[in-house]
């Protein structure tokens, strides 16, 4: 089609629509809408002609209407205790990727740990319109879980619960905690303490319980004494420190404690990297040297453990898998709603620096 200098441009009357697209590319308006919504059965030619009338008048699709008649929103919700969290901001990098690839976007919905929030999240939010849900809980229980399941497809992140009837994806807590354990041990390292219990009841205990499991059995395997006075319990919960019990505070906090009974101690398991970041700092202003004192170990690989000093010995949990994993079952979720749920486990390894290796 021709415009005279005198003809309006169908760009400067408003948004652009599929009609005034078609007078563009000479088409009618149904061939632009085949185009648009990815139908195959058209010609190079005029996929060519329409995208270039496209990216011309700057045309956006109506997304409301494709979703109505696709039923999605092409959008994805990743629920987490605290993006302030480095594991929780790294994941949520992982998973923002993942959907990219898929042509998802992912809004990121922070619960701090509040039942509220999370109950918010079981019942498929009532604000949000999303096609799934990666939830990681924090404060629910399956009970209440199970209570509060909406219809929204959802994936359970961790091991704060399982679910039988809900698909999950999960890093085994206990196998790397051994392994964490074995590595001092390994070492040379046979009096070993573990920073990171969380008080029975409270929230995050279930994921500490099955960390201390792992470092309890690694002790036991290697026929070395678990002193209970050597589960170091954290305690502090509020506002004003927004990564919870597993803080770098609460890190540095306990540790001054533990200081004062170092013979005692020449190897420090962490639960987190930011509980093992904490005591770097406290063992670095007692002038206690780390590792040839006491050697220290996290759970994590976050940034600051490569650059902490000395650089931290820590688990990595492989967050790219984690991602794919979780997005993975969540859109199978999506094709196969009858499908059985299934748990899937993504890998870790152990990344050995400075903390725990001399010389």
């Amino acid at each position: 089609m021709e415009r005279t200098p005198d003809s309006p441009s169908p760009k400067k009357a408003g948004l652009p629509t599929l009609k005034d697209v078609a007078a563009v590319a000479g088409v009618s308006y149904r061939t632009v809408s085949n185009v648009v919504n990815g139908h195959k059965y058209i010609s190079d030619a005029t996929r060519t002609s329409v995208e270039a009338a496209i990216r011309e008048l700057g045309y956006r699709p109506q997304l409301a209407g494709r979703q109505l008649r696709s039923g999605r929103s092409r959008l994805l919700t990743l629920s987490v205790p605290f993006i302030s969290h480095p594991y929780f901001a790294q994941l949520a990098h992982a998973v923002v990727s993942e959907a990219e690839k898929l042509e998802y976007d992912v809004v990121i919905d922070e619960t701090r740990g509040l039942l509220e929030r999370e109950l918010r999240v079981a019942a498929g939010f009532r604000t949000i319109l999303t096609d799934g849900i990666l939830f990681s809980p924090l404060s629910m229980d399956l009970k209440r879980f199970e209570a509060e399941r909406g219809d929204t497809p959802l994936v359970l992140l961790g091991e704060r619960f399982r679910s039988a009837e809900i698909d999950s994806v999960v890093v085994d807590n206990v196998q790397s905690s051994y392994d964490a354990t074995t590595c001092l041990i390994d070492a040379g390292r046979r009096r070993l303490a573990f920073l990171g219990k969380v008080p029975a009841g409270t929230i995050g205990a279930a994921p500490a319980d099955l960390r201390i499991r792992g470092f309890v059995q690694a002790l036991e395997a290697h026929d070395l004494t678990v002193d209970p006075l050597h589960l170091i319990e954290v305690s502090r919960w509020d506002q004003l420190h927004p990564d919870g019990d597993y803080s770098r505070e609460e890190g540095y906090e306990r540790t001054k404690e533990l200081i004062p009974h170092l013979s005692e101690v020449d190897g420090l398991v962490c639960a987190n990297d930011l509980l093992a970041i904490g005591a770097l700092r406290a063992f670095r202003e007692a002038r206690i040297n780390v590792p040839e004192q006491i050697a220290v170990v996290g759970w994590d690989n976050t940034a600051e453990a490569a650059y902490s000093a000395p650089s931290l010995t820590t688990i990595a949990p492989d967050l790219n898998e984690i991602a794919r994993l979780a997005v993975g079952a969540l859109l199978r979720r999506l094709d196969q709603p009858d499908a059985p749920p299934k748990t899937d486990s993504a890998p870790y390894t152990l990344v050995q620096r400075e903390s725990t290796r001399i010389g």
